[in-house]
């Protein structure tokens, strides 16, 4: 027997907002913003640049906390270090991700690389923020930090349409990450006039993000796949982020991101009394 299977239609078409973060750097904020606070069991979505670096400049994101969700870096060109509370130092090349559960509580840094900090060039990426269950809200700090050449790749038999696999599966390729939450997060290329269907879940949130555009669209959940079309005459990138609704009560101030306010205070005093370390 064959089920035939329905394509989502589109809920709305929302521009990323142009703004400055950390100690200066320019980003697109796809959410949480005015208009759109976050979808679960998604909290942040920012576009770090395109933007170029002069020589000897060193704008990032000096030591801050986090708890209580996982953040995901995502780089498409320049080189960013990171450094935490716990010891690990990791530094991100172009097409690498560094998936950090935050958990218990870290402060970390994110600035960039020895390399791009003294000559000087550009810097893009993305930055995801997702939730954790109230059960895993504590757990401890982990990485999972894959470079380029370990990210799963798949393609149409006519190349028109390339995936990037960071979460999830898509063209018969596998994640090779594992998330608390399930989750796609795939970055696909797609040649003009190409168009891919990726099946989602129906109970899943979905949402794209137009890379040339700084433009998110978000899916309604009305089907079990979604649909990406580049109707343009230039080569089009998005990347596709879906997962299952947490369905949980959130409360959030900053970098933290736990279940009740209470949580919320006790996060800010276990920061301001150092127990998530110092770098």
């Amino acid at each position: 027997m064959t089920t035939t299977k329905t394509t989502r239609g589109v809920l709305n078409k929302v521009p990323a907002i142009p703004t400055l973060e950390g100690a200066g750097v320019q980003i697109h904020r796809a959410f949480p913003t005015r208009n759109f606070d976050y979808l679960d069991p998604f909290l942040l979505l920012d576009e770090m640049g395109p933007f170029e670096f002069a020589p000897g400049q060193s704008a990032g994101f000096p030591d801050h906390p986090h708890r209580g969700f996982e953040t995901v870096t995502y780089l498409l060109d320049g080189q960013m270090e990171h450094r935490d509370s716990f010891g690990h130092h990791g530094r991100l090349n172009p097409g690498d991700v560094q998936w950090m559960t935050a958990g218990s509580g870290l402060v970390h840094s994110e600035m960039p690389g020895a390399d791009l900090a003294k000559n000087g060039g550009l810097l893009h990426g993305f930055q995801l923020w997702v939730n954790l269950p109230k059960r895993d809200k504590m757990t401890a700090p982990r990485y999972q930090e894959l470079k380029s050449a370990e990210i799963p790749t798949a393609a149409t038999p006519d190349g028109s349409v390339k995936v990037k696999v960071i979460a999830g599966e898509a063209l018969g390729a596998k994640a090779v990450i594992g998330t608390h939450t399930p989750i796609l997060y795939l970055h696909f290329a797609l040649a003009p006039g190409a168009t891919h269907v990726q099946d989602v879940p129906h109970t899943w949130n979905a949402f794209a993000y137009d890379i040339a555009g700084h433009e998110f669209t978000i899916f309604a959940k009305n089907g079990d796949t979604v649909e990406l079309t580049n109707s343009t005459d230039r080569p089009a990138e998005f990347l596709l982020i879906a997962g299952e609704p947490l369905g949980e009560t959130i409360a959030r101030y900053g970098p933290f991101v736990m279940n009740t306010k209470e949580e919320i205070y006790q996060a800010a005093e276990d920061y301001r009394a150092g127990r998530m370390g110092t770098i």
